[in-house]
């Protein structure tokens, strides 16, 4: 309650990608900090609430990650908070995890084994999301509304990795692997001390991370090429 009392609004960005071996952490981060983050706005009369959700999230979804997404959704659709949610793609930017981490891994290995190489995304810039998220508080309009940011060319996970090589200088032959190996490939990353990539992870990459068509985007949605901004950061691999 301390944190909210006398605020104008609050943003809720907290999320997690992995769930430690299952101990609870997407219900915590996701689910539970929701609850008590609207229960904390509605009992301070905080009314202006913005939720960072993510593209596919359904409490039905194929993945952990995904199934917590979507039931924080439904709470706070349930509440009588003014209420704007965004549903981002995988984000890119300077201090990324994603392509920065396979700029890195590219870095050490000659050929890159990778799961799920078909899977596909829609990412989206940050600075286009921190912008969507400014400009929802001028607009009572978006009161209501869940809207999907994406970026403006979908691509496998293959092309994102091959021009990520490009980019940082380190091009390396890819090699998809099957289902079966994508599991295993998984699982045995789940054991290091740094997460790289997990089963449910895995279980995420059964839909495509696209725009789903049943959300709008933001009025004047111009997201910014990743290939605009990609290689000045990459290069310093």
């Amino acid at each position: 309650d301390d944190l909210v009392r006398g605020a104008g609004a609050v943003i809720n960005l907290v999320g997690v990608l992995h769930d430690g071996r299952g101990n609870g952490a997407f219900e915590q981060a996701h689910v539970e900090l929701t609850r008590k983050v609207i229960a904390a706005c509605e009992s301070n009369n905080v009314k202006r609430y913005l939720h960072m959700s993510a593209l596919g999230a359904d409490a039905n979804g194929p993945s952990r990650y995904q199934q917590s997404k979507g039931r924080a959704e439904a709470l706070v659709r349930a509440s009588k908070l003014e209420w704007t949610m965004f549903r981002p793609s995988v984000i890119f930017g300077p201090d990324d995890s994603f392509l920065n981490l396979f700029a890195k891994l590219l870095a050490l290995a000659p050929v890159m084994f990778l799961a799920k190489a078909q899977a596909r995304f829609q990412p989206v810039y940050v600075e286009d999301v921190a912008t969507a998220f400014v400009r929802a508080f001028d607009d009572r309009a978006n009161i209501g509304q869940s809207f999907d940011l994406c970026g403006r060319r979908v691509y496998t996970l293959r092309e994102l990795v091959a021009l990520t090589g490009r980019l940082c200088g380190h091009p390396r032959p890819i090699i998809g692997l099957g289902d079966t190996l994508s599991w295993l490939q998984a699982f045995a990353l789940e054991l290091l001390p740094v997460k790289l990539m997990s089963r449910d992870n895995l279980d995420s990459m059964t839909s495509d991370n696209v725009a789903s068509g049943h959300y709008p985007v933001p009025v004047g949605w111009q997201p910014t090429p990743l290939e605009a901004v990609a290689p000045g950061y990459l290069a310093r691999h």
